[in-house]
């Protein structure tokens, strides 16, 4: 454990453990998966689950960008001048199932079905339809460990949608709230204004709901406020999320896109994935010259 804890000379077995567990985590579902099937079979099965998966991916989409509309109804008032509107909600998302939750009362960790293969990479932003969830702390080759917002070792910088204050959202390693840190006795900021990510540490884009301020407690003789913060994002509920592959993090070796035309599951060409950061690609590209650029992007 000690060695575990300050090396990194287990990460390659450790990589390895994830590959030879994840069967185990799949045959977990079995009964689950079993039950989904048998109430399925009472419709059109076929064309119902299409349809299905169809419109999850597209209710998520659609949550995705309206969560931004109040960020930019603000930002076209403030900053006009220097804001491309269209940049913020061109982010590239991939469509990711919880598997497994931590079942450590003292940390707050999820697993999803998107790994290494699927272009998963360190430190990406993890969400679900009503706001941010977290970021990918582990990467397996199958699945990948994600920390939450509430987790007591998790900070990200953000900001009062209202004003555009600055402060840091802390974990308190519960589900129900987030406390502000660094926020001035004197600051304005009050119950019900929303909180969005800031951007200003490169890791999570900017703009993304956070949560909406639950209480205020100012005292006399401290110099900050006690400020928690309810998080937007169903973090027991949500099910299905979106990874997100944008500039501020980085895009990783493979990037992968999501196109809801009958057509589109073909990933984008490695050539033009290296240029994604700069401009997203066309998801038109041949089939052949797609397969082999996801080939040698594994």
């Amino acid at each position: 454990m000690v060695v575990d804890a300050r090396f990194d000379a287990l990460k390659p077995m450790r990589s390895q453990l994830g590959l030879f567990v994840s069967p185990l985590y799949y045959v977990a579902e079995l009964p689950v998966r079993a039950w989904d099937t048998a109430t399925e079979l009472t419709s059109s099965r076929v064309q119902l689950i299409t349809d299905n998966e169809r419109l999850r991916a597209e209710a998520l989409l659609t949550q995705r960008k309206l969560q931004k509309l109040a960020t930019l109804t603000e930002q076209n008032v403030r900053l006009r001048e220097l804001l491309n509107s269209s940049s913020l909600v061109d982010e590239r998302v991939l469509v990711a199932e919880l598997i497994g939750v931590d079942p450590n009362p003292f940390t707050q960790r999820i697993l999803i079905d998107k790994g290494e293969r699927d272009g998963v990479f360190l430190g990406q932003p993890i969400l679900d339809a009503t706001g941010l969830m977290g970021q990918v702390v582990e990467v397996l080759p199958y699945s990948a460990r994600v920390l939450m917002i509430t987790d007591a070792s998790h900070s990200l910088p953000v900001q009062v949608n209202r004003n555009g204050l600055r402060a840091i959202a802390s974990g308190t390693g519960r589900n129900e709230w987030l406390e502000l840190r660094y926020v001035g006795d004197t600051a304005d900021i009050r119950e019900g204004d929303i909180v969005v990510s800031s951007g200003l540490g490169q890791r999570f884009p900017a703009g993304y709901p956070v949560g909406r301020v639950q209480s205020v407690v100012r005292h006399p003789s401290q110099s900050f406020a006690e400020v928690r913060v309810a998080p937007s994002a169903q973090l027991n509920r949500s099910r299905y999320l979106l990874l997100v592959f944008s500039p501020e993090s980085g895009y990783g070796d493979v990037l992968p896109a999501l196109d809801l035309t009958p057509d589109a599951n073909i990933p984008p060409a490695d050539a033009a994935a290296a240029d994604a950061a700069a401009e997203p690609t066309d998801n038109a590209a041949p089939a052949a010259a797609a397969e082999e650029g996801a080939s040698d992007a594994q």
